[in-house]
């Protein structure tokens, strides 16, 4: 018997005329979630025309405020989203500020998405998420916080976090290239 039994879901070959047995509700948060996540990554990969090698989106909830941000590296710079041209790799980037604005927008919707299903889970929100996508590997690596990243600081805020971080991985960057050259 190919088909494994887990709870209330039936993997193998007859999955669709056991599915429907299955009550809605089994569809679990982490789910949804990585639902969000995924549509994130997906918006964030067509901005550069999956032209990339890592994409690193930002994501921030935190008194109430809903921050994106993404950058890129492109063989091995580590590029904000409207200097992808200086990748120099033959390729034409589009970072247009309209196109800019209208993935920034979506993400603000996937913030929105993920703020609710929090809700509607009982579960919490985190304050900040930084994940790092790895193209080649289609790999995707999640850090969540759930304490005040910058709401406690006078003068910080989300776009600092963001900075940092790309900083953050231009040092990191740059030092493994020193030990490898």
């Amino acid at each position: 018997n190919n088909s494994k039994t887990e709870g209330n879901f039936t993997m193998g070959l007859f999955d669709k005329s056991f599915k429907r047995n299955v009550p809605v509700k089994e569809k679990i948060f982490e789910d949804y979630f990585t639902e969000v996540q995924a549509d994130m990554v997906s918006i964030c990969l067509e901005y550069v025309e999956n032209k990339a090698d890592k994409i690193y989106i930002y994501a921030s909830f935190e008194a109430n405020v809903m921050t994106p941000d993404y950058f890129y590296d492109i063989g091995g710079i580590v590029l904000n989203k409207h200097e992808l041209n200086d990748a120099k790799n033959g390729f034409v980037y589009d970072v247009s500020f309209d196109r800019q604005k209208a993935c920034l927008h979506i993400l603000m919707e996937d913030i929105k998405k993920m703020v609710n299903l929090c809700k509607e889970y009982n579960r919490p929100m985190p304050t900040e998420i930084k994940m790092v996508y790895e193209v080649n590997t289609k790999e995707l690596h999640a850090d969540y916080k759930y304490e005040s990243v910058y709401s406690n600081h006078k003068t910080k805020t989300a776009y600092h976090v963001v900075k940092e971080w790309l900083e953050e991985v231009k040092n990191q960057k740059s030092e493994k290239d020193m030990e490898h050259g």
